[in-house]
């Protein structure tokens, strides 16, 4: 295998981390949601978590593609 493609390979697989970070962002507002339908008092307590958890999720992704990048035009 030729060493461009293993990298473009290996960029790719780390881009999954994106697609991971775009489903749990979608789990935490869903359960968010569902939660806050349940009981809207205690909804703005919970709020700070939520966006605890959306950032932390965000980051992940975030570092996903830094290493895509890396990957790609550094190494």
């Amino acid at each position: 295998m030729d060493a461009d493609a293993a990298k473009y390979i290996g960029a790719g697989l780390a881009c999954l981390g994106m697609a991971g970070a775009g489903v749990g962002v979608g789990i935490i507002f869903g359960n968010f949601l569902s939660g806050a339908l349940r009981n809207p008092s205690a909804a703005p307590g919970q709020f700070a978590n939520l966006i605890f958890g959306f950032a932390v999720t965000e980051a992940l992704g975030i570092f996903s593609f830094a290493v895509a990048l890396i990957l790609m035009f550094v190494l």
